[in-house]
């Protein structure tokens, strides 16, 4: 019998509100019920003197917490690109939490230096980058761009003599930014963490189907002289368009340009042989970023930043002090922003090895097929509009104001106010956005528990809120 300890009575405690909470996610309501007074009331307590039981602790948090967690875990959640918990990542981010190692240098967790050491490979052999490529275990894919942007930053300052390390950026050639005009707004808060400045960033504009052109891009790097980094899509935001990375790539290359490529999810569809096409020519860039907590399924906390320049990459992060012994393997500080860190490589690594190649590919393609019934479902009701089909996993729709002489902001009023009754239902979570200057409903696919079944509930729960607003139009 296992001697009875705090730890594991807590644990225990923990377990079983884990698993109340997955069994009730079909039954329970998608959006959260409690208002943020409800929430500050319960657990804005006074800290008391003494403290309490770990148990009670628990206890007090699930039901102070009670209709304030989104159910993002759960099949109907299509509000923003949020993937739920696959069982054994899950699993290894409990044991990650159980272990805790700081993932700063190997000396201080091998196992955690050698499971990113794996996994960065099998990543790399994915998403068929260059073996040489360097790989940082992030946060997100915020801190994946600052650290791509950084390197790009060293090698291009590197390559005209100026040590940016050392010297900083005062006196340095200036950098610009020629960035896809759609580009989401991680990339310019990027670009003012590594001190390039929001004003170095030219928006490049895209045709019809959001990509950028040659002719813009060659144009753009004709407009000066000065280094560049060239920052191209795959999977914008809304509609997921991709730009085509097997004709900017080498255009950039030839003026000397460092080429970055956002890929927070989108990425993921070098592991679709049915969708790897949008990604052609994704190797010939210097940089890429992604994230593991959207379409690989792990919990938060888990972005990836690769550099095909592996020495800028590590002389842009590394750090060498007389307290820090070398590492017989990888030391992560080499190529993260970060000194003390969760060791997130378990949970990716267990990820990985659940699905194997076939699995992964399975849940990309399940997921757009998803998106594509969701986006086509919702937009074939009476008073919706189908806006733009997925190009991968997301989509757009609209919803029709009915009143007589309805003008565009009536459209986006009544766009704002169906996605509100919507989610009041409890049945599906979805989210808005404002594109191309009108208001439209976004759909976003990429959870693995998501089912034929949570579509097709999506799809009533919207029919639904559109039949019962239009009988209470005519009384």
């Amino acid at each position: 019998m296992p001697k009875e300890t705090p730890e594991r009575t807590a644990l225990a405690r923990a377990a079983e509100h884990a698993f109340a909470w997955l069994d009730g996610l079909d039954d329970r309501s998608v959006a959260t019920t409690a208002s943020v007074a409800e929430l500050r009331s319960r657990l804005g307590r006074p800290l008391a003197q003494q403290g309490a039981p770990a148990t009670q602790v628990i206890d007090d948090l699930v039901a102070d917490t009670e209709g304030g967690i989104l159910g993002s875990q759960g099949g109907r959640f299509f509000g923003w690109v949020i993937g739920g918990g696959l069982p054994a990542a899950m699993a290894a981010d409990w044991l990650t939490t159980v272990w805790d190692q700081n993932a700063g240098i190997h000396a201080c967790g091998p196992a955690a230096s050698v499971v990113e050491e794996v996994a960065a490979g099998w990543l790399r052999e994915i998403f068929d980058l260059p073996p040489q490529t360097g790989v940082g275990f992030v946060t997100g894919t915020q801190m994946a761009h600052m650290t791509c942007l950084a390197a790009a930053r060293h090698a291009l300052l590197r390559d005209r003599g100026w040590d940016v390390e050392c010297k900083g950026l005062a006196g340095a050639p200036p950098i610009r930014i020629l960035a896809n005009a759609d580009r989401h707004g991680s990339v310019d808060r990027a670009v003012r963490f590594v001190g390039i400045g929001s004003d170095a960033i030219v928006p490049l504009p895209v045709d019809s189907d959001g990509r950028v052109t040659p002719e813009t891009l060659s144009a753009a790097l004709a407009a000066s002289a000065n280094p560049a980094i060239v920052v191209l899509q795959a999977g914008e935001l809304n509609r997921a368009a991709f730009d085509p990375f097997e004709v900017l790539a080498p255009i950039a290359r030839a003026a000397g340009a460092w080429t970055h490529v956002d890929g927070a999810f989108g990425l993921w569809a070098k592991a679709s042989p049915r969708h790897r096409d949008l990604v052609r020519g994704l190797e010939l860039c210097d940089s890429w970023t992604t994230d593991a907590h959207k379409y690989l399924n792990v919990p938060y906390d888990s972005g990836l930043a690769f550099v095909r320049d592996a020495e800028a990459h590590r002389a842009a992060m590394t750090l060498s002090t007389s307290y820090l012994p070398a590492g017989a393997a990888r030391d992560q500080i080499d190529w993260n922003p970060e000194f003390s860190r969760r060791a997130r490589g378990f949970a990716l690594y267990a990820a990985l090895r659940e699905l194997g190649r076939d699995g992964l590919a399975e849940l990309v393609e399940r997921t757009c097929r998803h998106a594509q019934a969701i986006v086509t479902g919702i937009g074939a009701l009476a008073g919706a509009v189908l806006v733009a089909n997925p190009g991968l996993n997301q989509g757009l729709v609209r919803f029709q104001s009915r009143t007589a002489g309805a003008t565009e902001a009536d459209h986006d009023r009544r766009t704002d106010e169906v996605i509100a009754a919507i989610n009041a239902t409890g049945e599906a979570f979805f989210g808005g956005v404002t594109w191309r200057g009108r208001r439209c409903m976004r759909v976003s696919v990429c959870n693995w528990r998501t089912s034929e079944a949570d579509v097709a509930r999506a799809i009533a729960a919207v029919r639904s809120v559109l039949a019962l607003e239009m009988v209470d139009s005519v009384n």
